[in-house]
């Protein structure tokens, strides 16, 4: 009988988790979206960064076709992603260290309540330009099925890396350091 309660008590909590991340889902559709639209792809096989004109937090017309010959890391987060939020500082620090060899950061925030977002931007001090996105975003970049997604973009406009997840700070530096050294064509 007591094994019998144990199997019931651990189907109810894999319940629980399994609809608890239907709901998740729910609320963030941009998180859970498997759009099938994806950038265009160069002859080296490499996708071409799509050309955006989007609105900064601050008001101010971004257009991705001015970083074009720049090395540009774009970041979809958002504040309340605990993973997200630990990345924010290294990019700071990434752009800080490199935006005087050609490299920019762009940060692209999911599904924020544009006061939280606000708020964060200024605790954390933000040195690179945050942009309020949207599904139309995420699909011109292929999608992005979860949160953090990490783009780098070469001087080429080419993307070059995209990461998933949590992903070790030490690779993305490597990458961004390889293509701001990688010879122009």
């Amino acid at each position: 009988m007591r094994r019998v309660m144990i199997l019931f008590a651990f189907a109810v909590m894999a319940l629980g988790v399994y609809l608890g991340i239907c709901q998740h889902r729910r609320q963030h559709p941009a998180i859970s979206n498997t759009a099938t639209a994806s950038p265009a792809t160069s002859t080296s096989g490499l996708a071409t960064a799509p050309d955006l004109s989007m609105t900064d937090l601050n008001g101010g017309a971004l257009q991705t076709s001015s970083y074009k010959g720049r090395v540009v890391l774009v970041n979809f987060w958002a504040a309340w992603c605990v993973p997200c939020a630990e990345e924010v500082p290294q990019f700071i620090a990434l752009q800080k260290k490199y935006q005087d060899q050609g490299f920019q950061v762009i940060g692209i925030s999911v599904e924020d309540d544009a006061g939280e977002l606000r708020d964060f931007y200024r605790k954390y001090r933000m040195n690179y330009p945050v942009v309020p996105g949207d599904l139309k975003i995420s699909d011109a970049f292929g999608g992005v099925l979860g949160l953090p997604t990490t783009f780098v973009i070469g001087r080429d406009s080419l993307i070059h890396g995209k990461h998933s997840g949590a992903t070790d700070f030490s690779v993305i530096e490597q990458e961004v350091v390889a293509l701001l050294h990688a010879p122009q064509s």
